[in-house]
């Protein structure tokens, strides 16, 4: 570098405030070089088309599209395939493709979570897009197991490893053969091509391999634990709620996925690479539990296979444990299967709630919301919001399908509340924002890629899902159970209090209330 370019790049502050480095002169003067090479746009010409897109006539043809996704609510299958195996104790992650995809696994969680996020990768090439990547998945599992140590290796695929047609399976078993690693060693794995899919079809299929892989001709006696499936879960407080509820019921369970720790380990000085998560031993006896509880039906479908027809176990699919009545069931049914009373712990708990919901009722009541999300986030949510007395009126899934509407129009239905609502499986946030303007709402609900409709459409968003980058620490904290949904409430309605603050009228919220 040239003691002129390197005079170029000296920012006036030094070491700046990173939130406002773009607006020092350095950056705003290359954004202004940089519109000089763009299509120069008539201001009045932008305002007009700008204007039309917010319209009906717009929205008709908006909904007309068939071969353009803009803006889709999905991460690709190999990110969920990652968290997955990231719940097991000791399992390191390999994805078998390129660096750039791996790396953009590891960006999007760890943006999500603020963690570092463990994988590695076979690192393909050109050459290997030509010739197969052979080669590179025994040399990365050789590297892997000598260079970080792991209990087991979980390997899934990017779309460049599923266009050439690369057989996991008979790669592992060369792998053996070469001595990359021992006959005995876990190797499961997972086909997750990032051009199909969702980020939850791929957590669900390399959650099956491991369960097939780790159960596979085991037996035993019944262990007298329940199984917990939770799911593609974006917090880790939820997690942490799911045990402690099962601890005060005195219920012995298996949680088969739990990556809380990976995701939310302490600062120690230390870093560990393989903290928490369900023991690999605990994964392979749940075969012999007394049933499995999915709590993510959409996210869990060959899961769900696994355990009730090659183990023979019963299952139970609920929904995610949000608010009373979704709460209340998941008590009652894990009460049921463990043959144990509900605590009066979590009947004072599901008291706290109630109450307060009825202190927020006022302002919560008739408020028209817009929810977009996962199918097994968004079902259960939509309950929550009815029992406050909310109007959902948009309710958007990209990741969703007739099964997932079908469930929704059921919640929907059984509320006086209900009645508004249209739900789109399939659609984008594009088809969100024609939705907004057409028919507004008071509340916009989703993760962070819902900020610019929320800006552009002047409506308040309550973040919740996957992902959240531009928040911290939301991650930590339960939504589920009754202490849950205190903690949701309580952002629902002061979102709705910070919104009458900033009313233009300022008069706000009047203190004597």
């Amino acid at each position: 570098m040239t003691e002129t370019t390197a005079a170029k790049i000296t920012l006036p502050c030094g070491v700046c405030d990173h939130t406002k480095l773009f607006d020092t002169p350095l950056f705003t003067e290359q954004f202004a070089r940089k519109r000089e090479f763009e299509a120069p746009t008539d201001p009045e010409e932008l305002a007009r088309v700008t204007e039309w897109t917010r319209g009906q006539e717009y929205r008709e043809q908006n909904f007309a599209r068939e071969a353009l996704v803009v803006n889709p609510a999905k991460a690709c299958q190999p990110l969920g395939a990652v968290l997955a195996a990231l719940g097991f104790a000791g399992t390191l992650p390999l994805v078998h493709g390129s660096q750039g995809c791996v790396a953009y696994f590891r960006s999007h969680l760890t943006r999500h979570f603020k963690e570092p996020t463990p994988v590695v990768s076979s690192s393909m090439t050109e050459d290997a897009a030509v010739f197969g990547g052979l080669t590179n998945l025994v040399e990365a599992l050789d590297n892997a197991t000598a260079l970080y140590q792991p209990d087991m290796v979980a390997v899934s695929t990017t779309c460049m490893a599923e266009v050439i047609g690369d057989d996991l399976q008979n790669f592992i078993t060369t792998a053996r053969q070469k001595g990359a690693v021992g006959d005995e060693f876990p190797v499961p794995f997972a086909h997750t091509p990032s051009f199909v899919g969702s980020h939850l079809h791929g957590y669900d299929v390399m959650l099956r391999g491991i369960l097939g892989y780790l159960t596979k001709d085991r037996g035993g006696e019944p262990n007298g634990k329940i199984n917990i499936v939770p799911g593609f879960a974006s917090s880790t407080g939820d997690l942490r709620e799911l045990r402690r509820i099962l601890t005060v019921m005195g219920v012995a369970c298996t949680m088969l996925g739990d990556h809380s720790d990976a995701f939310d380990s302490p600062a120690t000085g230390e870093y560990d690479l393989y903290p928490g998560g369900t023991s690999l031993e605990e994964a392979a006896d749940a075969i012999n539990a007394l049933a499995t509880v999915f709590l993510q039906e959409s996210t869990t479908r060959k899961t769900t296979e696994l355990v009730r027809e090659e183990w023979g176990q019963e299952t139970v699919t609920v929904p995610f444990p949000l608010g009373i009545a979704n709460t209340d069931r998941f008590v009652m049914d894990i009460a049921r299967l463990a043959g144990v009373p509900v605590p009066d712990a979590l009947t004072t708990e599901r008291g706290r709630l109630i109450d307060a919901m009825a202190d927020s009722h006022a302002y919560l009541h008739g408020k028209r919301v817009a929810v977009a999300g996962d199918p097994d986030l968004v079902v259960p949510l939509l309950g929550f919001l009815l029992e406050l007395g909310m109007e959902p009126v948009h309710v958007v899934s990209t990741t969703g399908d007739a099964a997932f509407r079908a469930r929704a129009e059921a919640v929907l239905a059984g509320s006086p509340f209900g009645g508004q609502a249209t739900v789109w499986p399939g659609k984008d946030l594009w088809h969100l924002r024609s939705l907004v303007f057409t028919e507004p709402v008071d509340l916009l609900i989703g993760s962070s890629h819902l900020k610019y409709l929320a800006r552009e459409a002047d409506v308040p968003l309550v973040r919740i899902g996957f992902p959240i980058f531009d928040r911290h620490h939301l991650h930590r904290f339960p939504t589920i159970g009754y202490a849950g949904g205190v903690w949701l409430l309580a952002q629902l309605v002061n979102t709705v209090l910070d919104e009458l603050d900033r009313a233009p009228s300022g008069r706000g919220f009047d203190l004597v209330r």
